[in-house]
Protein backbone atom coordinates (compact mmCIF):
# COMPACT_ATOMS: atom_id res chain seq x y z
CA UNK A 1 0.00 0.00 0.00
CA UNK A 2 2.85 2.69 0.90
CA UNK A 3 4.35 1.76 -2.72
CA UNK A 4 1.08 2.69 -4.22
CA UNK A 5 0.58 6.11 -2.68
CA UNK A 6 4.40 6.68 -3.15
CA UNK A 7 3.99 6.11 -6.91
CA UNK A 8 0.50 8.17 -6.87
CA UNK A 9 2.41 11.34 -5.54
CA UNK A 10 5.13 10.50 -8.11
CA UNK A 11 2.74 10.75 -10.73
CA UNK A 12 1.13 13.63 -9.17
CA UNK A 13 4.49 15.58 -9.04
CA UNK A 14 5.62 14.94 -12.92
CA UNK A 15 2.02 16.46 -13.70
CA UNK A 16 2.42 19.40 -12.01
CA UNK A 17 6.26 19.69 -13.32
CA UNK A 18 4.98 18.95 -16.87
CA UNK A 19 2.10 22.00 -15.87
CA UNK A 20 5.09 24.32 -14.52
CA UNK A 21 7.05 23.46 -17.56
CA UNK A 22 4.40 24.53 -20.63
CA UNK A 23 3.60 27.91 -18.51
CA UNK A 24 7.16 28.96 -18.31
CA UNK A 25 7.74 27.63 -22.35
CA UNK A 26 4.50 30.09 -23.17
CA UNK A 27 6.30 33.19 -20.97
CA UNK A 28 8.78 32.19 -23.09
CA UNK A 29 7.48 32.59 -26.29
CA UNK A 30 5.48 35.91 -25.41
CA UNK A 31 8.92 37.16 -24.24
CA UNK A 32 10.52 36.51 -27.76
CA UNK A 33 7.73 38.32 -29.64
CA UNK A 34 8.80 40.63 -31.26
CA UNK A 35 6.96 44.75 -30.89
CA UNK A 36 7.09 47.19 -33.41
CA UNK A 37 8.21 49.52 -30.83
CA UNK A 38 11.57 47.50 -30.77
CA UNK A 39 12.68 47.05 -34.48
CA UNK A 40 14.90 49.82 -34.83
CA UNK A 41 14.65 50.03 -38.57
CA UNK A 42 11.63 52.34 -39.80
CA UNK A 43 10.91 50.85 -43.19
CA UNK A 44 10.81 47.37 -41.34
CA UNK A 45 9.02 48.67 -38.12
CA UNK A 46 5.96 49.96 -40.15
CA UNK A 47 5.63 46.95 -42.20
CA UNK A 48 5.41 44.89 -39.27
CA UNK A 49 3.14 47.41 -37.55
CA UNK A 50 1.18 47.32 -40.79
CA UNK A 51 0.64 43.35 -40.75
CA UNK A 52 -0.17 43.27 -37.01
CA UNK A 53 -3.22 45.37 -37.70
CA UNK A 54 -4.04 44.26 -40.72
CA UNK A 55 -4.42 41.01 -38.72
CA UNK A 56 -6.92 42.33 -36.06
CA UNK A 57 -9.18 43.89 -38.59
CA UNK A 58 -9.46 40.46 -40.13
CA UNK A 59 -9.94 39.09 -36.53
CA UNK A 60 -12.47 41.44 -35.55
CA UNK A 61 -14.18 40.67 -39.70
CA UNK A 62 -14.51 37.17 -38.71
CA UNK A 63 -15.77 37.93 -35.25
CA UNK A 64 -18.51 39.86 -36.32
CA UNK A 65 -19.25 37.53 -39.08
CA UNK A 66 -19.93 34.97 -36.39
CA UNK A 67 -22.20 36.69 -34.72
CA UNK A 68 -24.51 37.60 -37.38
CA UNK A 69 -24.12 34.00 -38.27
CA UNK A 70 -25.40 33.15 -34.59
CA UNK A 71 -27.81 35.61 -34.65
CA UNK A 72 -29.38 34.45 -37.95
CA UNK A 73 -29.79 30.77 -36.49
CA UNK A 74 -31.30 31.57 -33.79
CA UNK A 75 -34.06 33.53 -35.17
CA UNK A 76 -34.59 31.02 -37.63
CA UNK A 77 -35.23 28.60 -34.77
CA UNK A 78 -37.44 30.78 -32.83
CA UNK A 79 -34.93 31.21 -30.13
CA UNK A 80 -33.41 34.46 -28.64
CA UNK A 81 -30.47 35.85 -30.23
CA UNK A 82 -26.91 36.14 -28.16
CA UNK A 83 -26.99 39.18 -26.26
CA UNK A 84 -25.09 42.30 -27.86
CA UNK A 85 -21.70 43.22 -25.71
CA UNK A 86 -22.29 47.14 -25.55
CA UNK A 87 -18.80 48.38 -25.59
CA UNK A 88 -17.89 50.86 -22.41
CA UNK A 89 -18.13 54.59 -23.47
CA UNK A 90 -17.37 57.84 -21.43
CA UNK A 91 -21.13 58.80 -22.19
CA UNK A 92 -22.45 55.31 -20.34
CA UNK A 93 -19.73 55.55 -17.75
CA UNK A 94 -20.65 59.34 -16.78
CA UNK A 95 -20.55 59.69 -13.09
CA UNK A 96 -23.96 60.15 -11.58
CA UNK A 97 -25.89 62.96 -11.50
CA UNK A 98 -28.89 64.21 -9.21
CA UNK A 99 -30.10 66.56 -11.34
CA UNK A 100 -30.97 64.77 -14.43
CA UNK A 101 -34.53 65.24 -15.36
CA UNK A 102 -37.13 62.40 -14.99
CA UNK A 103 -40.26 61.76 -17.12
CA UNK A 104 -42.30 61.61 -13.89
CA UNK A 105 -40.58 65.01 -12.17
CA UNK A 106 -44.10 67.33 -11.62
CA UNK A 107 -41.99 70.00 -10.35
CA UNK A 108 -39.78 70.33 -13.79
CA UNK A 109 -43.52 70.72 -15.91
CA UNK A 110 -44.83 72.85 -13.67
CA UNK A 111 -42.03 75.17 -13.74
CA UNK A 112 -41.50 74.76 -17.71
CA UNK A 113 -45.19 77.14 -17.42
CA UNK A 114 -43.88 79.63 -15.47
CA UNK A 115 -40.72 80.40 -17.24
CA UNK A 116 -39.21 82.98 -19.22
CA UNK A 117 -39.92 80.76 -22.66
CA UNK A 118 -43.44 79.41 -21.56
CA UNK A 119 -45.08 82.21 -23.72
CA UNK A 120 -42.84 81.92 -26.87
CA UNK A 121 -43.18 77.92 -26.61
CA UNK A 122 -46.98 78.35 -25.99
CA UNK A 123 -47.73 79.61 -28.89
CA UNK A 124 -49.07 83.04 -27.08
CA UNK A 125 -45.86 85.25 -29.56
CA UNK A 126 -43.97 84.87 -32.62
CA UNK A 127 -40.22 84.62 -31.93
CA UNK A 128 -38.35 87.86 -33.53
CA UNK A 129 -34.54 87.87 -32.66
CA UNK A 130 -32.40 90.85 -33.52
CA UNK A 131 -28.60 89.74 -34.31
CA UNK A 132 -25.80 91.95 -33.87
CA UNK A 133 -21.70 92.07 -32.95
CA UNK A 134 -19.46 93.03 -30.81
CA UNK A 135 -18.16 96.64 -31.46
CA UNK A 136 -14.80 95.63 -33.21
CA UNK A 137 -16.45 93.73 -36.19
CA UNK A 138 -14.21 91.20 -39.04
CA UNK A 139 -15.28 90.19 -42.29
CA UNK A 140 -15.98 86.50 -41.54
CA UNK A 141 -18.43 87.55 -38.67
CA UNK A 142 -21.03 89.54 -41.02
CA UNK A 143 -21.16 86.14 -43.44
CA UNK A 144 -21.64 83.97 -40.43
CA UNK A 145 -24.18 86.15 -39.45
CA UNK A 146 -25.50 86.42 -42.69
CA UNK A 147 -26.30 82.37 -42.76
CA UNK A 148 -27.61 82.47 -39.39
CA UNK A 149 -30.50 84.96 -40.81
CA UNK A 150 -30.98 82.42 -43.37
CA UNK A 151 -31.46 79.54 -40.49
CA UNK A 152 -33.33 81.08 -37.71
CA UNK A 153 -36.92 82.37 -39.02
CA UNK A 154 -37.84 86.53 -38.46
CA UNK A 155 -34.50 87.27 -37.48
CA UNK A 156 -33.08 90.68 -38.48
CA UNK A 157 -29.31 92.02 -38.13
CA UNK A 158 -28.57 95.86 -36.87
CA UNK A 159 -25.36 97.30 -36.71
CA UNK A 160 -23.82 97.54 -33.56
CA UNK A 161 -21.47 101.19 -34.11
CA UNK A 162 -20.58 102.12 -30.52
CA UNK A 163 -23.74 101.58 -29.05
CA UNK A 164 -23.92 100.27 -25.34
CA UNK A 165 -25.73 96.27 -24.72
CA UNK A 166 -27.53 97.58 -22.40
CA UNK A 167 -28.99 100.18 -24.69
CA UNK A 168 -29.56 97.64 -27.14
CA UNK A 169 -31.65 95.37 -24.70
CA UNK A 170 -34.06 98.48 -23.87
CA UNK A 171 -33.93 99.08 -27.69
CA UNK A 172 -34.74 95.57 -28.46
CA UNK A 173 -37.67 95.61 -25.59
CA UNK A 174 -39.70 98.85 -27.01
CA UNK A 175 -39.51 96.85 -30.54
CA UNK A 176 -41.21 93.82 -29.35
CA UNK A 177 -38.06 91.62 -30.03
CA UNK A 178 -38.04 88.40 -28.10
CA UNK A 179 -33.96 87.47 -28.07
CA UNK A 180 -30.84 89.05 -28.92
CA UNK A 181 -27.97 87.16 -30.65
CA UNK A 182 -24.86 88.74 -29.93
CA UNK A 183 -21.69 87.16 -32.15
CA UNK A 184 -18.13 88.37 -31.08
CA UNK A 185 -15.35 87.88 -32.86
CA UNK A 186 -11.66 87.58 -32.11
CA UNK A 187 -8.50 87.82 -34.54
CA UNK A 188 -11.58 88.20 -37.70
CA UNK A 189 -12.76 84.69 -36.29
CA UNK A 190 -16.28 84.34 -34.72
CA UNK A 191 -15.38 82.90 -31.18
CA UNK A 192 -18.63 83.97 -28.96
CA UNK A 193 -22.38 83.59 -29.14
CA UNK A 194 -24.66 85.64 -26.67
CA UNK A 195 -27.82 84.48 -26.28
CA UNK A 196 -30.01 87.48 -24.14
CA UNK A 197 -33.72 86.00 -23.67
CA UNK A 198 -36.30 89.34 -23.48
CA UNK A 199 -37.76 90.87 -21.86
CA UNK A 200 -36.49 89.18 -18.39
CA UNK A 201 -33.49 87.10 -19.17
CA UNK A 202 -31.80 84.87 -18.78
CA UNK A 203 -28.03 85.55 -20.63
CA UNK A 204 -26.30 82.46 -21.70
CA UNK A 205 -22.74 83.06 -23.08
CA UNK A 206 -21.25 80.09 -25.17
CA UNK A 207 -17.63 79.24 -26.79
CA UNK A 208 -18.07 78.95 -30.43
CA UNK A 209 -15.55 77.12 -32.03
CA UNK A 210 -14.96 74.96 -35.64
CA UNK A 211 -17.18 77.35 -37.53
CA UNK A 212 -17.30 76.15 -41.16
CA UNK A 213 -19.60 77.98 -43.24
CA UNK A 214 -21.54 77.35 -46.04
CA UNK A 215 -19.48 77.57 -49.26
CA UNK A 216 -16.46 75.90 -47.30
CA UNK A 217 -19.21 72.37 -47.26
CA UNK A 218 -18.40 70.21 -49.68
CA UNK A 219 -21.91 69.77 -52.18
CA UNK A 220 -23.89 71.59 -49.61
CA UNK A 221 -27.32 73.17 -50.34
CA UNK A 222 -29.32 75.92 -50.60
CA UNK A 223 -32.00 76.34 -47.42
CA UNK A 224 -35.80 77.59 -48.54
CA UNK A 225 -37.65 80.13 -46.86
CA UNK A 226 -39.58 77.08 -44.97
CA UNK A 227 -40.15 77.22 -41.09
CA UNK A 228 -37.43 74.41 -40.42
CA UNK A 229 -37.98 71.31 -37.75
CA UNK A 230 -36.38 71.51 -34.86
CA UNK A 231 -33.97 68.48 -33.19
CA UNK A 232 -32.60 68.80 -29.47
CA UNK A 233 -31.08 65.92 -28.67
CA UNK A 234 -29.17 64.77 -25.29
CA UNK A 235 -30.36 67.69 -22.93
CA UNK A 236 -30.79 65.70 -19.69
CA UNK A 237 -29.81 67.62 -16.52
CA UNK A 238 -31.90 70.54 -15.42
CA UNK A 239 -29.05 73.19 -16.41
CA UNK A 240 -29.49 71.45 -20.23
CA UNK A 241 -33.08 71.65 -19.90
CA UNK A 242 -33.12 74.98 -19.68
CA UNK A 243 -30.29 75.50 -21.89
CA UNK A 244 -32.74 73.20 -23.97
CA UNK A 245 -35.46 75.71 -23.82
CA UNK A 246 -33.05 78.93 -23.89
CA UNK A 247 -32.41 77.42 -27.64
CA UNK A 248 -36.05 76.30 -28.74
CA UNK A 249 -37.41 79.79 -28.22
CA UNK A 250 -35.70 81.09 -30.90
CA UNK A 251 -37.50 79.32 -33.62
CA UNK A 252 -40.92 78.80 -34.31
CA UNK A 253 -43.33 76.30 -32.79
CA UNK A 254 -45.48 75.01 -35.84
CA UNK A 255 -42.64 74.07 -38.35
CA UNK A 256 -43.91 73.82 -42.10
CA UNK A 257 -42.95 69.94 -42.95
CA UNK A 258 -43.11 70.71 -46.98
CA UNK A 259 -39.75 72.72 -46.75
CA UNK A 260 -37.76 69.20 -45.35
CA UNK A 261 -35.89 71.37 -43.34
CA UNK A 262 -33.83 70.03 -39.69
CA UNK A 263 -32.02 72.63 -37.63
CA UNK A 264 -30.24 70.41 -35.20
CA UNK A 265 -29.02 71.10 -31.54
CA UNK A 266 -26.52 67.73 -30.41
CA UNK A 267 -25.09 67.99 -27.15
CA UNK A 268 -22.83 65.56 -26.07
CA UNK A 269 -20.11 65.94 -23.24
CA UNK A 270 -21.48 69.03 -23.06
CA UNK A 271 -20.21 70.05 -26.55
CA UNK A 272 -23.02 71.68 -28.45
CA UNK A 273 -23.14 70.33 -32.30
CA UNK A 274 -24.95 72.51 -34.58
CA UNK A 275 -25.72 71.33 -37.97
CA UNK A 276 -28.43 71.97 -40.78
CA UNK A 277 -30.29 69.98 -43.83
CA UNK A 278 -32.41 69.37 -45.54
CA UNK A 279 -33.66 65.79 -46.35
CA UNK A 280 -35.86 63.84 -49.30
CA UNK A 281 -37.23 60.27 -48.89
CA UNK A 282 -36.73 58.21 -51.83
CA UNK A 283 -37.86 54.40 -52.79
CA UNK A 284 -35.59 52.23 -53.88
CA UNK A 285 -35.81 48.90 -55.68
CA UNK A 286 -33.94 45.84 -53.97
CA UNK A 287 -33.59 42.27 -56.02
CA UNK A 288 -34.07 39.43 -52.75
CA UNK A 289 -32.09 36.21 -53.30
CA UNK A 290 -32.60 32.90 -51.84
CA UNK A 291 -30.75 31.13 -49.36
CA UNK A 292 -27.71 30.58 -51.51
CA UNK A 293 -26.95 33.82 -52.52
CA UNK A 294 -29.06 33.42 -55.93
CA UNK A 295 -31.99 36.32 -57.15
CA UNK A 296 -35.31 34.78 -56.00
CA UNK A 297 -38.20 34.18 -58.31
CA UNK A 298 -41.58 34.12 -58.73
CA UNK A 299 -43.83 31.58 -60.35
CA UNK A 300 -43.92 33.52 -63.71
CA UNK A 301 -40.27 33.22 -63.22
CA UNK A 302 -39.71 37.18 -63.06
CA UNK A 303 -37.39 38.34 -60.82
CA UNK A 304 -38.83 39.44 -57.41
CA UNK A 305 -38.23 42.95 -55.96
CA UNK A 306 -38.44 44.62 -53.46
CA UNK A 307 -38.93 48.52 -52.39
CA UNK A 308 -37.21 49.97 -49.53
CA UNK A 309 -37.93 53.89 -48.08
CA UNK A 310 -34.44 55.44 -47.59
CA UNK A 311 -33.56 58.88 -46.68
CA UNK A 312 -30.97 61.31 -48.05
CA UNK A 313 -29.66 64.65 -46.20
CA UNK A 314 -27.70 67.70 -48.25
CA UNK A 315 -26.21 69.73 -45.64
CA UNK A 316 -26.63 73.10 -46.08
CA UNK A 317 -24.72 74.92 -43.12
CA UNK A 318 -23.29 76.37 -41.66
CA UNK A 319 -21.50 74.44 -38.81
CA UNK A 320 -20.25 75.40 -35.52
CA UNK A 321 -19.74 73.92 -32.13
CA UNK A 322 -20.75 75.31 -28.75
CA UNK A 323 -19.39 75.48 -25.21
CA UNK A 324 -21.97 76.68 -22.51
CA UNK A 325 -19.28 79.14 -20.34
CA UNK A 326 -22.14 81.10 -18.29
CA UNK A 327 -25.69 81.32 -17.64
CA UNK A 328 -27.03 84.83 -15.95
CA UNK A 329 -30.43 85.89 -14.03
CA UNK A 330 -31.91 88.48 -15.82
CA UNK A 331 -30.65 90.65 -18.93
CA UNK A 332 -26.96 91.36 -19.69
CA UNK A 333 -24.93 92.92 -17.04
CA UNK A 334 -21.38 92.36 -16.26
CA UNK A 335 -21.24 94.20 -12.96
CA UNK A 336 -24.42 93.53 -10.80
CA UNK A 337 -25.09 90.04 -12.86
CA UNK A 338 -26.37 87.38 -10.54
CA UNK A 339 -25.04 83.85 -12.31
CA UNK A 340 -27.02 80.75 -12.19
CA UNK A 341 -24.23 78.31 -13.35
CA UNK A 342 -20.66 79.16 -14.29
CA UNK A 343 -18.34 76.98 -15.57
CA UNK A 344 -15.05 76.67 -13.81
CA UNK A 345 -11.13 74.96 -14.72
CA UNK A 346 -12.16 72.87 -11.22
CA UNK A 347 -14.84 71.38 -12.68
CA UNK A 348 -12.99 69.46 -15.15
CA UNK A 349 -11.43 67.08 -12.69
CA UNK A 350 -12.98 64.63 -14.95
CA UNK A 351 -13.78 62.86 -17.92
CA UNK A 352 -16.96 61.21 -16.94
CA UNK A 353 -18.79 64.58 -15.45
CA UNK A 354 -21.04 66.34 -17.74
CA UNK A 355 -23.37 69.32 -16.88
CA UNK A 356 -25.99 69.57 -19.92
Amino acid sequence: MGGKRKKRESEEIIEVQKDVNKNNESSHKKKREILPSMIKNKEKRSAVHAKLKHQKKLDKRKKLKARDVAEKLALELGEEPPPRMVPRTIENTREPDETVCRPDDDELFAGNDADEFSSVLKRECTPKILITTCRFNSTRGPAFISELLTVIPNSHYFKRGTYDLKKIVEYANNKDFTSIIVVHTNRREPDALLVIGLPNGPTAHFKLSKLILRKEIKNHGNPTSHLPELVLNNFTTRLGHRIGRLIQSLFPQDPEFRGRRVVTFHNQRDFIFFRHHRYIFETKENKESDSKGKKAKDAKGEKITKEKVIARLQECGPRFTLKLINLQHGTFDTKGGEFEWVHKPEMDTSRRRFFL
